[in-house]
Order: C-alpha cells, then sequence, then structure tokens
C-alpha cells in the first residue's frame, strides 16, 4: 500500500513546509498532489498532515512515516546509484562526508591519489549539511565520514588515519612570533578565529585555555581557510591548525608557526564506516591511500 512515491512525498512536505513547495520539488501539480495525499490517508484510514496557516504540520502518524522515508530513501538511492555504476562497468560509488575543515585540504591529495589507482570507481564528497555525522552513515547518506571526533557504535568500525599537533600560526611581525611554545596567558588579549564549530568541539579550549580558566579576548568564526589565514598574516588574530597543514602556508605565507604548551596538542583523525562495508575492496583502498597520504603529508619539511 506504501509505495516509494508515498515516502517521498512525505518527505518532500516535512522538507518544505507548505504544498506549494513541496508540489513544485515534486514536478506535481498542487491539486495533484493534494489528491495523492488523500488517496493514501484514505487508505491508511488515519491523518498525515494537517494546516497551520499556510504552513503543513505532519501528525503523529506522519512522522512515523517520515521516519520509514529517511531511513529508506537514502539506501534506496545509493542502491540505484550503484546499480547505474555497474552497468557502466564501474565497482560502486563511494561517498565520503568530511566533518573538519582542515580535512578538505588534506581530502584533495587522497582523492586525486585514488581515482588514479581505482580509475572504476565513482566519488561524491558530500557537503556537511547534507549529513548528520555518524547518522548520516548509520542512514546511508554517506559511506566513509572523515571526523577528529568518534563515537564508539556496534554498527560501525574506526580507523585510526593519523595522529598530529595542532599549532598556533601568527603573523611573522606579531608579538608571539619570537615564541617557540605558547602558555594559555599568551592568548589572553588575543582574538582567537576558529572554524564554524561548536566550542566544545573545540580542542584548544577544551584542551588547552579552559582548564588554565583563561579564555582569549575575542573568539571570531570564519568559514574560509584561506580567509583565516589572511587575516592572521594582516594580525587581525590567531589561528590553530594541523602542524601538517600549517607547513604547507607558512612556506608561502609571512606566518610563524608556535607549537601549543611544552606536551604539544594532539589530535587524531578517524575513517568511521560501516562494520559491513569494510571488506569493501574499494574502502580498504581509500583507507590504506589515506593513511598513506597523511604520512607523506606529516613528514614534508618546513
Amino acid at each position: 500500500m506504501i509505495t516509494l512515491k508515498h515516502l517521498k512525498i512525505i518527505q518532500a512536505l516535512h522538507e518544505n513546509s507548505t504544498l506549494t513547495r513541496a508540489a513544485s520539488v515534486l514536478y506535481l501539480s498542487q491539486s495533484a498532489l493534494s489528491h495523492q495525499i488523500r488517496y493514501l490517508e484514505e487508505k491508511l484510514g488515519i491523518a498525515l498532515w494537517e494546516r497551520e496557516g499556510r504552513n503543513l504540520r505532519l501528525t503523529k502518524a506522519g512522522e512515523l512515516l517520515l521516519q520509514t522515508a529517511q531511513q529508506l530513501l537514502p539506501i534506496l538511492e545509493q542502491t540505484e546509484k550503484t546499480l547505474k555504476a555497474y552497468a557502466q562497468g564501474r565497482q560502486g560509488i563511494l561517498r565520503i562526508g568530511v566533518e573538519c575543515y582542515p580535512c578538505y585540504e588534506w581530502l584533495t591529495k587522497v582523492i586525486g591519489v585514488f581515482l588514479q589507482k581505482m580509475p572504476n570507481v565513482e566519488v561524491e564528497i558530500i557537503n556537511k549539511f547534507q549529513f548528520s555525522g555518524h547518522g548520516g552513515l548509520l542512514n546511508y547518506h554517506i559511506d566513509i565520514l572523515i571526523t577528529p571526533d568518534i563515537e564508539r557504535k556496534a554498527d560501525i568500525h574506526i580507523e585510526t588515519l593519523a595522529q598530529y599537533n595542532l599549532v598556533l600560526l601568527v603573523a611573522n611581525k606579531h608579538p608571539l612570533a619570537y615564541k617557540t611554545i605558547i602558555t594559555p596567558k599568551d592568548l589572553t588579549h588575543e582574538t582567537l578565529l576558529t572554524f564554524p564549530v561548536p566550542l566544545e568541539r573545540l580542542d584548544i579550549l577544551t584542551q588547552f585555555l579552559n582548564p588554565a580558566h583563561i579564555k582569549p579576548k575575542h573568539i571570531k568564526k570564519i568559514e574560509s581557510i584561506e580567509l583565516m589565514l589572511q587575516m592572521t598574516a594582516l594580525r587581525r588574530g590567531v589561528c590553530i591548525l594541523p602542524e601538517w597543514l600549517a607547513n604547507e602556508f607558512i612556506k608561502k605565507m609571512p606566518l610563524k608557526k608556535i607549537h601549543i604548551s611544552t606536551n604539544g596538542l594532539s589530535q587524531k583523525l578517524f575513517a568511521i564506516l560501516r562494520k559491513q562495508d569494510k571488506e569493501i575492496n574499494y574502502i580498504q583502498r581509500f583507507v590504506k591511500i589515506s593513511k598513506e597520504i597523511v604520512n607523506i603529508t606529516q613528514k614534508s619539511p618546513v
């Protein structure tokens, strides 16, 4: 009774709020969409949505159907894409989700090598707004999650790609540039430029400044790594980057890297995948190449 078309309808209603917008997304007329919803409600004997002014609100029954749609549609979409890839003589499609901003820089190196060695695999990079971290993995929106954060769950497999140090970047003429190691107090009067992630995910805060009960003067979130580095070079703030990435930029910009504390501030990078997929040949190859690229990048001289 419930078909793929119905699942797409309930998802479109949820994502677009109004009948008009949902009909447009589904390439249906508003009256045709209304008719299909009424038909399904009559067959099920229960209302799936109700009006709130101009908007639509899913009922409890509608929300249950939506949960089913969110679980099944990504799996069906991936199956269809994989079958099309098979028909084109390819091994499959690898969808990669990336949760850390600097990882995009690293991923460009990995993808180039991977595509050369695995030309029969299609690769899709899924934007961070299109999946929900570990949930996106288990819901089949992505096949591999690249992240510095892990949640141990029974259905996932975790590969450690690398462990690296975080370093502070300052302008060459910044007052801190003469230092080789910084202490928490050194950042008291600084504007800390960070990527737009929740503060509780920033290691420089949780592992370095917060334990010392010290806050930077300002925290400014910036989406673009290029803009962040330009502002750092112009003494508009300081920023934290993985050392392997900092090494690349200090070769071409007037920047100085400074180690964070005597013991350093380390971070790990993980590849997370579904346990059932860990034996897939092209996924194993991606993990292997990723580890090799990380090691080469870390050994790159300044």
